[in-house]
């Protein structure tokens, strides 16, 4: 598995993409927000679909539409890990998982806002801590 951490510095282009490129690239970002109709892997479908759709078409809307996919996996790996943790202690690490939990779900709402701003701005966005899974 390969794990790359980057800074969370936004990489600017000489072409700056226009109009439908990014509110796609956005939307890529805010259809993670989904997750809020379908719990679970709503995080993930959305991007999935975007990127999925427009990787094609419009490459900097396919860019971000990948980051904000492989972010939310990474995040729901996170979210995952947490919940076996608390199953494996029979509820005892819910002192732990609770508060990481929390942690976890601001640092989720955060960064796909700041991802989503830097997105409609034509900002390339790389979330940090992220998994890149999907290349």
């Amino acid at each position: 598995m390969n794990v790359e951490v980057e800074p969370q510095v936004p990489v600017h282009d000489d072409v700056a993409p226009v109009g439908d490129e990014r509110t796609w690239a956005l939307l890529g970002h805010l259809s993670a927000f989904s997750a809020f109709i379908v719990t679970g892997l709503g995080c993930v479908l959305g991007p999935l679909i975007i990127w999925l759709i427009k990787r094609d078409t419009l490459p900097f809307a396919g860019d971000q539409a990948k980051e904000a996919l492989n972010f939310n996996i990474t995040v729901l790996l996170a979210a995952l890990g947490l919940w076996i943790i608390t199953i494996i202690t029979l509820g005892l690490g819910l002192l732990l998982t609770i508060p990481l939990g929390l942690a976890l779900f601001v640092y989720w709402i955060v960064f796909t806002i700041i991802a989503a701003v830097n997105a409609n701005n034509g900002i390339r966005y790389r979330y940090p801590f992220t998994l890149r899974l999907i290349k």
